[in-house]
Order: structure tokens, then C-alpha cells, then sequence
């Protein structure tokens, strides 16, 4: 049998999708879902072959969740997200299904799953999805991270500043640092461009921890925050550093 998991908020829209599993007698629901929390412990537990994931959900939202999988599975988004975001999902996700979707359309979503089933490149198309969607309203105000078996939900206010390391980036709060497996250039277009400056290609500063600038030496400067952090500052991120300040 094949193992699937349905995550939504919505009991009739979880209802509807079980409601059109009953034909396909080689798919087992696992489990329902009230939210993304649930989704990453559900899916930890059983390991699914396939999930069906809303967007908009309470606490965490579907891209969040996903985030904090080790191990993703394939993804049927089954959602009322707005358009801009379709043409991504077409071209990553397993599909798409704009609510209020038909059982013919839930079957054409199903087929194509199953005809890719085999193929690795659909167990992993998730991290390309994420990268590629654009991204979404709750990203310029939270980041959720994953600490053990813990979810951390940083609003951004909270981030001081943001280092590159390896393949991931180091998040600094005043409470601590945490991993995330983004890249820079993901924070650096999703947050606010008069709050946090990439003054270096290993750092984005929030503006408002910076104290004064410094020189390390002739050519170079460095931002001292306020928990008395020195980060350098690149030739190129320097100026922008000083228009964001208005020097």
C-alpha cells in the first residue's frame, strides 16, 4: 500500500480529499492533519510516499512545515493560494489543486503522481519548490526553526543578524543562534531591504542593532552591534550599508 497523510485546517476540505482517495485502493490515509505541527510529526512517524498539503494554515504555514522535514515526501497541494504563486507550483510540485477542485481534476493530480512515482527526482522536488515560489507574507515576519525535536517560531524583529554557514545560515537572537537550510540570498530578498542590509557575503545586519562604524584598517570597516558583535563590512556592502543609513 501506499502511505499518505492529508494536512489541512479545513475538516471538509480534509473530507473531501479522503472522499476522492476511496477509489484508489492502493493509497492508505496514515493520518488527517489540523496543522502543520501535526504534519511534521505525522509524517516523522509514518513516512508517507505522498501528502496532500494546504497553504494557509494556522501556526505554521504549508512551506514552513515542509521546511522542518529531514526527509520530504511527495506533495499534492490542495489549496486556495493565490495565483501568482500557480506557475511555481506547475513546474516543481507534484500539482496543484485550487479549491473547490473536481474528482476528475483530483484523479488527473493522482495520475501524474503515480506515472513519476518511481523516478527520484519526484521524492526531492520540494527543496526546488521552495526555493523557487515566491515567497510568502508570513516570511517578512517570522522564521520557523527546528532545535531537536522543538519548533521555534523568531519573529524577525528578533533576528540580529543573519551568517552564512556551509549550507545553511546561522540565525542570531539575543537568546541564541539556530539553524536554517536556506540560502542567503533567499533572506536577503524576502526581508525588508530598509531593515537588513547584506554588508558582507557571509552577513545580513539588522539596521537598528548597528552602533557605530569602525575601521578594521585603511580600506576596511566593520558594524559593531549592540551585544558588542564586530561584522565586517565588504567593499561592496559598505555603501550599501551607508545609503540604508542615509551617510
Amino acid at each position: 500500500m501506499i502511505k499518505t497523510i492529508i494536512i489541512d485546517d479545513e475538516p471538509l476540505a480534509r473530507g473531501i480529499v479522503k472522499e476522492y482517495l476511496g477509489s484508489h485502493y492502493d493509497l492508505e490515509i496514515v493520518q488527517e492533519c489540523n496543522d502543520g505541527f501535526e504534519g511534521v510529526k505525522a509524517i516523522n512517524e509514518h513516512k508517507p510516499d505522498l501528502i496532500f498539503l494546504d497553504i494557509q494554515m494556522p501556526k505554521i504555514n504549508g512551506f514552513e512545515m515542509l521546511e522542518l522535514l529531514e526527509q520530504q515526501p511527495s506533495v499534492i497541494f490542495t489549496t486556495a493560494f493565490d495565483e501568482y504563486a500557480m506557475k511555481a507550483f506547475d513546474a516543481n510540485a507534484i500539482d496543484y489543486l485550487l479549491k473547490p477542485f473536481s474528482k476528475e481534476r483530483f484523479d488527473k493530480a493522482l495520475l501524474k503522481w503515480k506515472e513519476k512515482y518511481h523516478l527520484p527526482e519526484t521524492k526531492n522536488n520540494t527543496n526546488a519548490l521552495l526555493e523557487s515560489t515566491q515567497k510568502q507574507p508570513e516570511e517578512n515576519i517570522r522564521v520557523v526553526v527546528k532545535t531537536g525535536n522543538k519548533i521555534r517560531i523568531i519573529p524577525v524583529h528578533e533576528i540580529i543578524f543573519i551568517e552564512a554557514d556551509d549550507d545553511y545560515v546561522k540565525i542570531h537572537t539575543a537568546e541564541g543562534s539556530f539553524l536554517k537550510k536556506k540560502t542567503m540570498q533567499h533572506y536577503e530578498t524576502i526581508l525588508s531591504a530598509s531593515q537588513f542590509v547584506r554588508v558582507h557575503r557571509s552577513y545580513i545586519v539588522q539596521v537598528s542593532q548597528i552602533t557605530r562604524i569602525e575601521n578594521s584598517d585603511k580600506e576596511n570597516h566593520v558594524a559593531v552591534l549592540k551585544n558588542n558583535v564586530r561584522v565586517p563590512l565588504s567593499k561592496t556592502g559598505y555603501p550599501k550599508l551607508k545609503a540604508v543609513l542615509g551617510l
